[in-house]
This record gives structure tokens, C-alpha cells and sequence, in this order.
């Protein structure tokens, strides 16, 4: 029996963010279970807190969807150390507490809200005129309509494309069965005066969920590559409206790191028992 938390991630309205189960003090999980359960959740993540094994880390976590296990993701960092602090844990370094995860150290920042510092992409750059082909189709729209696109890969191999404005996005019909692999994010502003700067959508149908509600990952790998360019150092996305959430990330690049908070709220508490290995 393990002591559990479902924190709901990414809105500073109740039920309206992105959920996510914590796990406590599982170092006796077996990767089966922890497979498992997070199959049985069924929710984006759910995640295991754990002993860290280096130096520096407050905890060690892994994070895993209904497909499989992540090195990294946004909304279970966030969600996972507010369930960490909830439940007691105290960091070593005033103000910050830091996550050891398959994808290296990740700092997460206490303030008003909390904000992980973003990870080294894994793959950037161009996207190739095929894979653009391929893009389009999955996201059933003609290919001028994408404007831009680049590799953002921090893990869960995201790659990034931007659109005319914030109805376009909101206007996609993918093609699931075109994905083939693909895990695509996609943006496009509001205009001046709309509920935040930009609109983001998350498609991940490789990874169990057709699309994330609200999307750490992805919102850093887009600040990594637009802020200070095509967007401000500083702004809102807006990501969930397709799917009746109303998820807010905070975007605030400061020197050479990037930061991605927001709000994170305990909706469920109390244990849970992982049962018998299926192995």
C-alpha cells in the first residue's frame, strides 16, 4: 500500500487542468506494476516518486503514460513536486526543488506558481518536405497551411508546427490512423484581447492518449524555439478549449533558461494498492 496523490495540473480553475496520479515512496514498484497501473489510470502520466541516486536530487521520478514509460514530461514534473512538498519533502536548495528523471536534472522554481526550468532538446532543427507531407496529412489540413514546423524533441519526440492563428488550431480534425508515429504539437496566436497569447494542441496518439489535455513538454519545446523570435520572452498559452479544459502554462525565458510553470492543485488523496506482479 502506497500513499497516493492526483494532482490536476495547468489551470488555476479546479478540474479544469491536466490530472495526474503520484505515487509515493515507490521504490519497491516493480516496472511491471508501475506499467500497469499507469495503464489503469488512464490518464496522459502517472508517475513514481523515488529515492534520488544523484547528487543533488531531491527525488527521483519516473513518469509513465498508458503506452509506455517517458524520460521526461512536463505536467507529471509539476504535478509530482507539488505532491513531493504536500507530503513533506523538504529540498535541499531554498526556492527550488530538483527532480532527477531519465532525462537528467530538472529544476523546478517555487513562486507564485511552480515552474520547471526546460530541458536540453534531444532533436531540433528542420523538419524535411516528406515529413511535412506526412504532418499535414495527419493533421488534415493542406500543406501551406503549415507555416512553420521544427523538431522540439525533450523526450517524447514532439515535433512543433505553427499555424495562421488560434482558430486554425482550434478548427484540427486529425487523422489518427496518418500519425504513424508522429507526435505532433501545434500552435497558432490569439489576437489582441483573446483568453491568452497563444493556442496549443498536443496530439500523441503513439504514447495511448489521441490528445493530451495540457502539455509541459511540448509548451517548453515551443518557447525553446518561438520566444524572443516570433513570440514574446514572456506569455500565456492556452491549451485544453477543444477538449473542455481550460489549461493556462506560463512561458518566462530568463537568460539562458526557459520556464514553464503553472498552477497545481491536490484533487485526490489516499493509498493505493498496486496489487500482486503481474510478471
Amino acid at each position: 500500500m502506497h500513499d497516493f496523490r492526483q494532482v490536476d495540473v495547468f489551470s488555476p480553475e479546479p478540474l479544469l487542468g491536466n490530472p495526474v496520479a503520484v505515487v509515493h515512496d515507490a521504490d519497491d514498484v516493480s516496472d511491471e506494476q508501475m506499467a500497469a497501473f499507469a495503464r489503469w489510470t488512464n490518464l496522459s502520466e502517472t508517475t513514481y516518486l523515488l529515492t534520488p541516486t544523484r547528487p543533488g536530487a531531491d527525488y527521483r521520478l519516473r513518469i509513465f503514460t498508458p503506452g509506455g514509460e517517458l524520460p521526461f514530461a512536463g505536467h507529471p514534473t509539476l504535478g509530482s513536486a507539488h505532491a513531493w512538498l504536500e507530503a513533506g519533502g523538504v529540498p535541499a536548495l531554498q526556492g527550488e526543488v530538483v527532480q532527477e528523471c531519465a532525462a537528467g536534472l530538472v529544476r523546478v522554481r517555487r513562486g507564485t506558481r511552480l515552474a520547471f526550468a526546460a530541458p536540453p532538446l534531444r532533436r531540433s532543427g528542420p523538419v524535411t518536405e516528406p515529413d511535412l507531407t506526412r504532418i499535414a496529412t495527419a493533421l488534415g489540413v493542406p500543406r501551406p497551411t503549415l507555416l512553420d514546423a521544427s523538431w522540439i524533441d525533450n523526450g517524447p519526440g514532439w515535433v512543433g508546427v505553427l499555424l495562421a492563428d488560434a482558430d486554425a488550431v482550434l478548427g484540427l480534425s486529425p487523422d489518427w490512423a496518418a500519425f504513424d508515429g508522429l507526435e505532433i504539437g501545434v500552435l497558432g496566436p490569439h489576437p489582441v484581447g483573446g483568453p491568452a497569447d497563444v493556442e496549443v494542441r498536443a496530439f500523441c496518439p503513439g504514447h495511448g492518449v489521441a490528445e493530451d489535455p495540457v502539455t509541459g513538454s511540448l509548451n517548453a519545446g515551443l518557447a525553446q524555439w518561438l520566444a524572443g523570435e516570433r513570440l514574446p520572452a514572456s506569455y500565456v498559452a492556452a491549451q485544453g478549449t477543444a477538449l473542455g479544459r481550460r489549461g493556462r502554462v506560463h512561458i518566462d525565458v530568463v537568460g539562458d533558461d526557459v520556464w514553464v510553470g503553472g498552477d497545481t492543485h491536490t484533487t485526490v488523496r489516499g493509498t493505493v494498492v498496486l496489487g500482486v506482479d503481474p510478471g
